[in-house]
């Protein structure tokens, strides 16, 4: 397995992430239940994988402190905490218990990253002011190693939370939305964490415009008739296919990520192991070729407005 340092954390950690969230949630979000969740966390460590990430949302904190049951010393463990929903902001009171619960459910004395979870730039202020000093409290109490914050990247494409965000400065690591199909974190995010050597997460690599066929049609339909995509750049009716088939799309769009000056992890799910299998294989898998990725972005270089789910 590949390494590669995660910023200022100094954590030597695997190219590939496992995500515990996602469509799938290690498989529990299309029946499967928590053994079956814990098992793919164990096939995760034994392919090479040593940074997992989970949080409270997704469900998956119990089935992470299953699989990593006598194997703590091989994993770093990413979870998150959500801050609240529209105007009802959670207090500081509320994330320490959120914190001593989301030990209790890792079966861990601490949490190697913790993220405050899908901050709007509207929640950003109380993510500054009230929740950062409370999780540095949880930090010197042992708790927790370094401070994190994942965007909303489904209602914030263009990274609007993180402008802010990355000029504070307060957060050892970020999780970023990056794809094929929209790159626009190359020029928002990436400067900024790499002038400050902050770690940074890759989620939305593969969503469902990138594995599936019809959905992608939809959404670059939906781009040129806004005007970010130039129709005469891209075959409406096979947008990607001079990358391959089906397959060959899943694994340029890891490689896409995996190589981005910037990006560090690159996490994916999924809850069946030859899938895992694939798509660590894909992550490790040499750079595009420079015509290729000019290719790309000559038709997406401009897009900002799509997350790919």
């Amino acid at each position: 397995m590949q390494k590669v340092r995660l910023g200022r954390t100094g954590l030597e950690v695997s190219v590939a992430g496992l995500g515990c969230g996602g469509h799938s949630r290690l498989g529990m979000a299309k029946g499967k239940d928590v053994h079956h969740a814990a098992d793919m966390v164990r096939r995760a460590l034994d392919l090479g994988v040593t940074f997992i990430d989970t949080a409270r949302a997704y469900g998956t904190e119990e089935a992470v402190g299953m699989g990593v049951k006598g194997r703590r010393g091989e994993a770093v463990i990413s979870s998150k905490a959500g801050i609240g929903r529209g105007a009802e902001l959670m207090s500081a009171g509320d994330m320490a218990r959120y914190v001593d619960d989301c030990l209790r459910k890792l079966d861990t004395d601490y949490v190697d990253v913790f993220h405050l979870h899908g901050v709007t730039p509207a929640q950003y202020p109380h993510a500054r002011d009230v929740m950062v000093p409370e999780l540095k409290r949880q930090q010197a109490a042992g708790k927790l190693r370094f401070l994190a914050i994942s965007e909303q990247f489904g209602g914030d494409t263009g990274h609007a939370m993180f402008r802010e965000c990355l000029a504070d400065d307060l957060f050892d690591v970020v999780m970023v939305g990056f794809s094929i199909l929209n790159p626009s974190a190359r020029q928002r995010v990436f400067p900024q964490t790499r002038a400050k050597n902050v770690g940074t997460l890759i989620m939305f690599a593969v969503r469902e415009a990138l594995s599936r066929p019809d959905e992608l049609g939809k959404v670059v339909g939906e781009l040129i008739a806004r005007g970010e995509i130039d129709a005469d750049a891209v075959d409406a009716d096979d947008p990607l296919g001079f990358l391959g088939d089906g397959h060959a799309v899943v694994e340029a769009a890891y490689r896409f990520c995996r190589h981005e000056p910037g990006a560090h992890v690159v996490l994916t799910g999924t809850g069946d192991p030859e899938h895992l299998k694939a798509n660590i294989a894909a992550i490790q898998a040499p750079p595009l070729a420079p015509e290729v990725l000019a290719r790309l972005d000559g038709i997406f270089g401009r897009v900002d407005s799509v997350s790919g789910n």
